[in-house]
């Protein structure tokens, strides 16, 4: 498995773990961690069933890394154009990532952590996590990041926080909807355990055309034009092997084959 500076892999059952690994600036980014995740969600291999992503050491992430921003205040329009192409293109390959995604949250989730985790399919948080989108309280807007957290809480919620840049806790970010569950600390484990176990018991192949599914009717398509390419997914669907095993398995009342 291949090594990187910023981030540490771990892989379990084929449940690939990406940790966020610079717990001395509590997972704070910088242009490494951004290029680092960026490479690591475009080359998955085929066999991991789904990725975690989580922060070592007292948080899951910071935001962006002070050094690295004072650093980048000081650039030309031209060079915070493609140092900001770097952040765009760290939060497509996390919601493109064909395999299911969850982020695991404590601590603290500031700024741009909170477009890391609303990439991700799914985000579960402990009830003591503190989440912030408190860019305009620096004279900057939480850009790169709004399509996911736009997607996730909606334009209005979206507006409460972002033009705010209030702080709130894990059970008021999941009234927001900006995380699936906040939960206390010490089940936090078994809420991720619990959801893997879910998608274990799902076809690995119809997860990934489901997030296709998902993205193409949410965003790229009229009515009209759902109506036929939902059609076509389906009778593909259900010739493929995989969609062949799903439905012989319910039918003779056993587990399909990647039910292990």
């Amino acid at each position: 498995m291949k090594s990187y500076t910023t981030i540490e892999l771990t892989l379990n059952q084929q449940v690939l773990t990406i940790w966020l690994n610079r717990p001395d600036v509590h997972n704070a980014f910088d242009e490494t961690m951004l290029r680092e995740l960026t490479n690591c969600f475009e080359t998955l291999d085929p066999s991991v069933l789904c990725v975690i992503l989580r922060g070592k050491g007292k948080s899951f992430c910071a935001g962006v890394d002070l050094h690295w921003m004072k650093a980048v205040s000081q650039n030309s329009y031209e060079q915070n154009y493609t140092e900001s192409l770097l952040l765009s293109k760290c939060f497509l390959s996390i919601y493109e990532c064909p395999k299911p995604t969850i982020a695991v949250v404590h601590g603290v989730a500031l700024g741009g952590a909170n477009g890391l985790l609303s990439a991700c399919d799914l985000a579960f948080c402990t009830d003591e996590a503190t989440f912030s989108l408190s860019e305009v309280k620096i004279g900057i807007v939480p850009a790169c990041i709004s399509p996911y957290v736009i997607k996730r809480i909606g334009e209005y919620g979206a507006k409460e926080l972002m033009l705010t840049g209030r702080r709130i806790k894990g059970k008021e970010a999941e009234r927001f909807r900006l995380v699936n569950r906040s939960v206390p600390a010490e089940i936090l484990e078994e809420t991720l355990a619990d959801a893997i176990t879910l998608l274990r018991t799902s076809g690995p192949k119809a997860m990934s055309q489901c997030k296709t599914l998902i993205h193409q009717v949410a965003n790229n398509l009229s009515l009209m034009e759902a109506y036929d390419y939902t059609a076509r997914m389906i009778a593909e669907i259900r010739a493929s092997e995989e969609g062949q095993e799903g439905m012989n398995a319910f039918l003779e009342k056993r587990k399909p084959n990647w039910v292990k």
